[in-house]
Order: C-alpha cells, then structure tokens, then sequence
C-alpha cells in the first residue's frame, strides 16, 4: 500500500463526502467563517464539462483583505453575499481529483495547476476566489469560465513533479512582481481612437504629426478646443481627407464620474473598444487648471501629451487610482512634434542596468518580492535603497539580503524615514542625483507625490500598490516634458506572465519559496488573513487546506512545533520543497 504522501501526490485515494471551507458572508471579520472558524458542507459535484479539484496550498494577499472590509461592494463581487458566500483565495496550487466524461481525453486525476486569477466569461469578470470558489477551500469546481474563458485556458500546468505546492501557489504573487516590468505602452495616438487636442494660451500657433495622423494611422474622432487657428485648419482638412469625424468642444465639459473601486480593466477595455473617455488628449501649451479638468476623461489605457518648454507653477493633482487600475500615462516634449512625445522617450518598465533603484515600503511581502527580483536579475540595479517604517521589517531584509546583494556588487541600503535625521542625511544625496527607479509598494498618495519628486531624469516611477480610483497625489507633470520622467502603474498579471513564472520557479532561476514568512492549516486561515490586515510578517503566509490542524506558525518557530521541518528548512529561516515534503509527511491525516 503507498504511504500517505504518495497517495496523496497520486490523487487517486476515495474522496471524503465532505468539503471544508471558509465563507465570508459580507464585510468585516465577523462575517469570516461561522464563529471564527471554517464550516463542513458536502462534496462539491461536477458535470460533464468540468473539473472537481483539491486545493494544495493558499497564499494569502492584501487583495484579501480588500474583500473583506469591503464585502458586496467589493467591485468583483457580483451577488448577495448573505445568500451566496464568497471563498476567498486566488494564490493557489491545485490538483484534479475528479475529470468530467467530456473532458477525459484532455485531463486525468493528478494533473496539478495553477490559475490566472483574472478570468473573464462572456466580457463579464469572474475572478477565482471572489466569483469563484477559491483556494481556502479544500475542493472546488472548475468550469468552462475557467476552461474556455475570453482569454482562453485560465488552468496552467505545473509541468515539473518536483515542483512544490507553496512553491507554485506563490507564482501568482510573483508573476505580478515580474509583470510590473514588462508592461508595454503605446509610442503613438491610438489607431481608430479618440483623440482630443486642447489649446492653452501657451499654445505655438503651429504643430505637427510626424506619425499617427496619416493614410497608414490615425485616429477616428478628433475632438478640438482652443486650438490655434493655423494648426486647426490643417487639422481639419487632413481630417477630411482621412475621414476622420471632427467635433468642437468649445469649453471642457465637466469630468466624467471617476469610480473609486479597483475592478480589473476587461479585454475590451484594454483594446480600446469599451468606449469609456478618450484615448489621447494632447494639451498644446501645459495649464496645470485645464490638466486638471480635462484628466478624468482618459479612458483605461489613456495617454496624455504636454507640448510645452517652461514648467507649471504648480504640481498637478492626478489620479494616481487611474494610473494604477486603468494605466493611464503621462509623456510630453519641448517641440512642436506631437508624435515625438509620444515616441523620442518610450517608457521604460524594466528596471535599469547598473541604475539606481528605489524600494518604497519595501519591508512588506510584496516589497521583499521586488527587492529579491531586482537582486537576482541579470543586469539589475547598482545601488538599492530599501525603505520601510518598520525596523523589524528592515532587519529581515538586511539579513535575507545583504550578502546576496554584496555578492554581486550592489550597494544595499535600508532606511527608516521614522528616524527623521538619519533619513534626511542618508536621502540627501540621492536627492541630488535622482533616482532610476522608484517602485512604490505604499498605497498612501503622500509618499507617491514625495517620491516623485526624487527621479532622475528619464526616471521612472512603478505605483505598484493598490491606490483606489479616486485617490489623487500632488505631481509634477512638468518634469514629464522637461525632463522625460514618466509614471506608470500596475500590478495584476496575465496568463502569459504566470506561464513565464512557472517557468522561473521550475527551472529555479526565481525562488518563490524564499517569500514563505509563516504556514498554517485551514483552520489558520482567520489568524492569517488577521496578520495580514494587520502586516505581522515580513513575508507571505501560506495555507495547506488538507493537513491536520495546524495553528499559524512563523517559520522561525517550527524548530519547537515542528522540529523535523524546521530541520529542513534553509539557513533555519527559508521555505524550501523539502521542507513541504516533511510537512505534508508529519500533518497528512
């Protein structure tokens, strides 16, 4: 007969009649489970067309946390609730246990997976672990959103059997870190968009379009106000040539209704085909009040282009939710091509070579993911700056990190600005010469806006964290055109990043487990989620739904609950699969 844990890997024992799981019945924790703990419902069925799977492992996110303050008004929840239950958990490994008569020649017992998170049915958003059940479950269903979904497959087959369950359930965090520096922009006004062009009384009288206003390329609308006379009647007759509809907006209307939720943008959104605001709006001339007033209306992946030589005498109150969710951009120039913008300085998202790179909140499990991935990766920053409000948090990075960075010659530097004199006269310098890099892991707008006033030129700035749509922080968008800095944001990641993970964790160019802070069973999934919310580890907490009761225990303390694991852990403080191993061997009932 084979033992535990190989039957368990073989996911071909008699499953249980029963599912354990953990509902959340609206906002607050009070809401989470029944009486602070898990309930017992029977066995999920599934049909010809579907999947019934055994969740592996769970990471827990902040993402979470949303959910829960939030509840039903949380912008992915599209139900009551009271009367439907969500099952939180969208960082998970799975394994099928059961394969539906229809799709029998495509999977069988013992594939493991793990899920893009993000899917979408049909255009409608049905997110696993907030539409779907997710990962603080034992079993699920999967169905045909997730198997034939808008994007196709959301399944991602882990291809390795060595291959760990935290170690592939934490590729989804990981794939939004190594996301963040792939994001491609436009370097041209959208072909067949919207495009507004807004004169400001610094306006020159004539402008030009080296690009994006010809045969090959243009846009379908064209919107003008204030535009000077000369460049409005060029305008108009190459729009007549091109077919292009011309409206007059004689005044700005009044800013569209900005939503202040953190949905994810839909594919139609993405390719322009939502209809929601305008795809570029170019201001000839920088006016900080009509820039104000004229930025709502960007629709998701919307850029805006100031034309001017001399600054603004006043920062720019901007969106930065919008940056963040809809990807909004900001590109400018000192010269009269409004194609040379857009184009002379494409924006740059991965981090650069031998730069200077600047980790705001950088103690945090997201923060230590950046800050591992800017270590590990070929050709990454000279000079590291880690800053964090929390010495405990700064302590763990230094001691996971500084020999590693020493190793490969980066200066590794870890900054508390609560210590306000040490801050000033560590920053000072940094001040002067600017920073590369900044990637924001702080979702507070008054350290988006004072960071930005720290980048180089031709510097770029990640908000990375979640701002909400809504949420505005002082920026001066001068520096976009005089001096080339642009600010991007974003932080999901798609089917194609998470295969690009996977393949990183498998073939152990990124390690995952190094995020590992603490583990528990399902029963700990109160207390876990509890920690996050109140960021009581530096790292990431992860849940195993089938082990025997297991209180939420921080790695460093398994040499006295779980000394056999703890043994195999690294350096006594990282997560590794061999450690997993002993787990699922010592807790499996």
């Amino acid at each position: 007969m084979a033992d535990k844990l190989t039957q368990y890997r073989r996911a071909n024992a008699p499953l249980p009649a029963t599912n354990r799981l953990w509902p959340l019945y609206g906002a607050g924790f009070e809401n989470f489970g029944v009486n602070g703990k898990p309930i017992t419902v029977p066995m999920p069925t599934y049909g010809p067309d579907e999947l019934l799977v055994r969740h592996d492992a769970c990471g827990h996110c902040f993402s979470d946390i949303k959910v829960i303050h939030a509840g039903q008004n949380h912008p992915r929840i599209h139900r009551n609730m009271r009367e439907r239950p969500v099952v939180l958990g969208h960082e998970v490994s799975l394994t099928v246990v059961g394969v539906g008569a229809a799709l029998r020649d495509q999977y069988q017992v013992g594939d493991r997976f793990i899920v893009q998170a993000d899917i979408f049915y049909h255009g409608q958003n049905c997110s696993y672990g907030y539409e779907i059940d997710g990962g603080l479950s034992e079993y699920t269903v999967i169905d045909q959103r997730v198997l034939n979904g808008d994007h196709g497959n959301y399944l991602i087959p882990i291809r390795n059997p060595a291959t760990g369950y935290a170690e592939a359930a934490l590729t989804e965090p990981w794939a939004c870190v190594i996301a963040a520096y792939q994001l491609r922009y436009r370097t041209a006004p959208r072909a067949n968009g919207t495009m507004w062009i807004i004169g400001t009384q610094r306006a020159k009288p004539m402008y030009t379009f080296s690009q994006g206003f010809d045969e090959a390329v243009h846009p379908a609308r064209l919107w003008l106000t204030n535009v000077p006379a000369p460049f409005a009647r060029w305008l108009r007759a190459r729009a007549a040539q091109l077919g292009i509809e011309v409206m007059d907006v004689p005044e700005l209307p009044d800013p569209t209704t900005v939503e202040t939720d953190d949905a994810p943008v839909s594919p139609a959104e993405i390719t322009g085909g939502s209809g929601k605001g305008v795809d570029d709006i170019i201001f000839l001339g920088a006016d900080a009040d009509l820039i104000e007033r004229a930025g709502p209306n960007l629709a998701s992946y919307g850029i805006m282009a100031l034309l001017d030589d001399a600054p603004m005498p006043r920062p720019i109150k901007v969106d930065v939710g919008r940056i963040h969710y809809n990807r909004w951009l900001y590109v400018g120039g000192t010269g009269t091509d409004i194609a040379a913008a857009y184009a002379d300085t494409p924006v740059r998202s991965t981090l650069k070579p031998g730069g200077c790179a600047w980790f705001v909140g950088a103690g945090g499990p997201m923060g230590r993911m950046h800050v591992q991935a800017a270590i590990e990766t070929e050709n990454g920053p000279a000079t590291i700056v880690c800053t964090d409000v929390s010495d405990v948090r700064l302590d763990d990075l230094r001691t996971s990190f500084s020999l590693e960075a020493q190793r490969k010659g980066i200066e590794f530097i870890c900054l508390n600005p609560m210590d306000k004199e040490a801050y000033a006269a560590a920053m000072t310098p940094f001040k002067a010469r600017g920073f590369d890099d900044i990637i924001v892991l702080a979702p507070v707008t008054p350290v988006i806006s004072d960071a930005a006033t720290y980048l180089a030129p031709k510097g770029v700035m990640n908000i990375f964290a979640g701002v909400p749509r809504g949420k505005f922080a002082d920026l001066d968008l001068s520096d976009a055109y005089l001096r080339q800095t642009r600010i991007i944001g974003h932080s999901a990641s798609t089917i194609e990043n998470m295969r690009f993970m996977l393949e990183q964790a498998e073939t152990g160019q990124l390690s995952p487990n190094r995020s590992v802070a603490a583990i528990g069973s399902l029963e700990a999934a109160y207390d876990g989620l509890k920690a996050v919310d109140e960021t009581r580890f530096p790292g990431k907490i992860v849940i195993y739904p089938h082990i025997k009761p297991l209180p939420l225990t921080a790695l460093t303390d398994l040499k006295n609950v779980l000394p056999t694991v703890y043994a195999k852990l690294k350096d006594g403080r990282e997560w590794t699969n061999e450690a997993e191993t002993e787990l699922l061997r010592v807790m499996l009932p």
